[in-house]
């Protein structure tokens, strides 16, 4: 079965998920990020949490737009909050600029007192970075997205999370900083002392189409493995159960 470069995204993101254990998994950046969460569960990932997306959690695992079959609890908001303040989510962000150190911005473009473009705002971007293990979904990889400097920061990067540790903050709210993965329509990338670098390159990609469309230098190790195809069992949990609706093709451009 031949995979998708949009099922070949779905299963890097899930990835990111490997190894949490008992936290909440929360994918926001769009279709992909929730299939990723979910995937990861009904695989290699079992006692991850999920969530309808609002407040429900979910005791088994629906299609994207359907509704649960089985609650297992109600997460209000204040107890959602309790999980972020504690490091007890990993949550997977869209982000509209981002830049080799993994601070984000979705909040305008051009100065912050004259935008050329008004965005979201910050939102929860900054608490999600500080409190929460954090990786990105970026559907277009360019250098429109992937810039020396972002215009504004809503996503706390590396290097301003070690200037906050030698503050007040080092023995709280930083504790669980953590970015963890970057994955693109292009490929797939982590942190390797606290600057961008590249993983691996998905099917049909070469290191020179991701340098070519990321606007600063990327560490680049000598030897770049392709990313993984899913397995059969996962595209048969991609395509027919999660998925049906192919979602996921209209997010992603090869």
């Amino acid at each position: 079965m031949n995979a998708s470069r949009a099922e070949v995204c779905v299963v890097a993101c899930a990835e990111a998920f490997r190894g949490d254990g008992e936290i909440l998994a929360a994918g926001v950046g769009g279709a992909v990020t929730v299939l990723a969460a979910r995937l990861a569960r009904l695989t290699f990932e079992p006692d991850l949490i999920t969530t309808d997306g609002t407040c429900l959690l979910t005791g088994d695992v629906p299609p994207l737009g359907a509704d649960p079959e089985v609650i297992e609890g109600w997460l209000p908001f204040r107890d959602h909050l309790w999980l972020v303040l504690h490091g007890r989510r990993h949550v997977m962000l869209g982000a509209s600029q981002i830049d080799r150190h993994g601070n984000t911005n979705i909040s305008c473009i051009g100065d912050w007192a004259r935008p050329t473009s008004q965005l979201l705002g910050v939102r929860g971007a900054p608490g999600n970075t500080v409190c929460n293990p954090t990786s990105y979904w970026i559907p277009r990889h360019s250098t429109r997205v992937f810039v020396p400097k972002v215009d504004m920061v809503s996503g706390v990067g590396h290097d301003r999370a070690g200037s906050l540790r030698h503050h007040e903050l080092r023995h709280h709210k930083l504790r669980h900083h953590e970015l963890r993965r970057v994955v693109t329509n292009l490929c797939v990338l982590d942190f390797d002392g606290g600057l961008m670098r590249l993983v691996s390159v998905h099917p049909g990609v070469s290191v020179a189409d991701v340098a070519g469309n990321t606007g600063f230098p990327l560490i680049v190790p000598d030897q770049v493995p392709e990313t993984r195809l899913p397995t059969t069992e996962e595209l048969h949990i991609i395509r027919d159960i999660l998925d049906p609706g192919d979602l996921r093709e209209r997010e992603v451009r090869a």
